[in-house]
This record gives C-alpha cells, structure tokens and sequence, in this order.
C-alpha cells in the first residue's frame, strides 16, 4: 500500500498515530466534537494563514494492521491548527500551534486507555512539529486535571486560566441574569439597537471588519480569515450576531456548536463609543437567548483570561448568571532555556 507523503506514521508497541495533512485522506470515524472534526479541518485547510493536523491514534490490536478496517481501530483523535502569524505593527512572525480541547476518543473508553490514547497522540504530534512552531497552545479541556502528567512529561507547563459557562436547560437565561443588566439591556433595546444573524453579504462584510478592527492593535488575539466564519456559517456549524443601531453594526459575536453545547468563540462591539446602548451586553444577550431557543444545554464562553482578581471581561460575563470553573491553558516553547524559564516562572 502506497502512502502519501504527507501522513506522518509514529508508533510503539501499544498504538499508531497517523497525523493527517489533508481531510481527504482522513479514514472515516465518527465525530461528534466539531473542533476536532474533519469538517473543521477541511474548514481550516482552506483559511488562509492556517494549516490542520489531525493525528489518529489506532489500536495495535493485531499482527497484520491492515487486516480490520481502520474506523474499527481507531482509539481517538485531535485536530492541531498551525497558524502563521505575522503583523507590520507591533512587528512580528512567527508560527504557533493551537488544540482546543484533548481531542475526542472512542465512547466508552476507560480513563486509562483515554489517557493513554492522548499520550500517544500528544508524543507524535511533538515529534512532528518540535522547532516548526515558536510555541504549542492547549486549551479548553474537560477537566482542570486531564492529562496532567503526560503534559508535564512532555514539558508543557499550566497557566492558571478561567472558564465560563452558561446551563441552558434547567432555568431560563431571563431567571439567571442580573436585574440591573437587563435593565440596562431593555433601556437600550427600547432605543433602537437590535440583534440578528448574519444573512446578506453586506452584514458579513460589517461583521468582519469589526471584528478585525477590534482586535487589530491586540497582538495576542487571534481572528482567523473570512473564510473560516463563512464556511462555518454556510455549514451550520455557527451563527454570526450582530447588533444594529441606525444601519450602523456596533456589535458582533461568532456562536459555534459541537455537540449539546454552543460556544461563543469571537466577540466584538464599540463599546466607547455606543457607550449608552451597551452593545456588548446586547448582543452577548441576545446571543445566550438564541441558544436557548435552539434547544443547546449550555453556552461556554472560550476565552475568558487569566484568574486575576479584577477582570472586567470575567465580571461581565458573570452578569448573565453563569458559573465559573478555574482552569489550566498548557503551553510549550520550542526555544528550551525559554521553555525552562517560563515553567519555572508558572511553577505551583
């Protein structure tokens, strides 16, 4: 059997990890968690700035590995994006990568063989990429504890992060919001400011350069190319918000789901200066409303920040009666004494 020379192979004695450059030659498999689908990867394969690696951890649970058809054995699997990053001011380049989540593994697994899954995958995935990219990025995992050890092994080291999330379905967003912010939210709804969804080219075409104008003078954010927000939207796995007031788009949100649960991933809105209409809580609610509608258990804001006392970001969100969770963000320097410094800097 000929193999592309893009699919790199890593094995040992209890699995094989396959890492995957094109979604078309991804084997067949169930995915039920849309960032480490190869929906997304096709997605990603066509956003400019981006590249996807989807790393398949098979079974080596017989002599002759071709001798099962491969989705029987595969165990799990996690979708990586490289992104390539550059910018005139501040000027930068350089490449990093990025997993949201642990990746999805085969239903019914115990915690062992999970585990194990995630180490073989996470060991190739090092391999493929060491000194290709400035740092790797881990976020949003299930548990604050998942995979601790092996990311330790692997010289990966924990920041201290926040998450937030919304339940949807044992009391309504109305029951669970604060009565000041509702008030101040009906206050500006009465004046003219709306929410809806992305439908016409014009609206995209808005929505995009807020959101990039937003963002453009905060190096650490990254806002991927139109083309991913249209493919996402085209393909049903996302809803793009904005808020409206007089023709004018003031505000925006990007709404993703995977599974029973939506995520809200980007966000945007002039917050100076429509200061009194509060288009930020505007839209943040009608956002968390439309949720709801839809039937999703919960909403998970993914990019909450540092656990500092003061975060005004945290705070506001709070406001809609979420919970928050303490969390780790992982993370990996190919430069080694800068790699060191930092674990040693973040030690516990």
């Amino acid at each position: 059997m000929v193999i592309s020379s893009r699919i790199r192979i890593f094995a040992d004695e209890m699995m094989t990890v396959k890492i995957y450059e094109k979604a078309t030659e991804v084997p067949k498999m169930a995915c039920e968690d849309f960032f480490h689908s190869t929906e997304l990867m096709a997605l990603l394969e066509a956003t400019p700035r981006q590249k996807p690696l989807m790393a398949v951890a098979f079974a080596n649970d017989a002599s002759d590995l071709g001798s099962t058809p491969a989705e029987k054995r595969i165990v799990g699997h996690m979708l990586v994006s490289v992104r390539y990053r550059h910018s005139w001011f501040p000027p930068y380049i350089y490449t990093h990568a990025r997993v949201l989540g642990e990746g999805e593994y085969v239903l019914g697994s115990s915690a062992a063989k999970k585990n194990e899954a995630f180490t073989a995958i996470l060991t190739a995935v090092k391999k493929r990429l060491n000194n290709k990219v400035l740092y790797f990025e881990i976020s949003n995992l299930s548990e604050k504890m998942f995979g601790y050890r092996t990311l330790r092994k692997a010289e990966f080291f924990p920041v201290k992060w926040m998450k937030v999330h919304n339940s949807l379905h044992s009391r309504t967003p109305e029951e669970r919001i604060s009565p000041k912010l509702l008030k101040r939210i009906n206050a500006a709804t009465a004046r003219g400011i709306y929410t809806k969804p992305v439908e016409t080219e014009d609206e995209f075409r808005q929505f995009s350069k807020l959101l990039h104008h937003h963002h453009w003078l905060k190096p650490r954010r990254f806002i991927p190319a139109d083309q991913l927000f249209r493919g996402m939207m085209n393909g049903g796995h996302a809803k793009l918000f904005i808020s409206k007031y007089k023709q004018r788009v003031i505000g925006c949100t990007v709404l993703v789901y995977s599974g029973k649960d939506a995520f809200l991933w980007y966000s945007a809105a002039k917050r100076k200066s429509y200061a009194p209409l509060h288009p930020n809580a505007v839209t943040y609610w009608n956002t968390i409303r439309d949720a709801h509608a839809d039937g999703y258990e919960h909403i998970r804001f993914m990019d909450v920040g540092l656990p500092f006392r003061k975060n005004p970001y945290r705070d506001f969100i709070l406001k809609f009666g979420g919970k928050e969770v303490s969390a780790y963000r992982w993370f990996h320097i190919s430069i080694r004494w800068i790699n060191a410094l930092a674990t040693w800097l973040w030690r516990e």
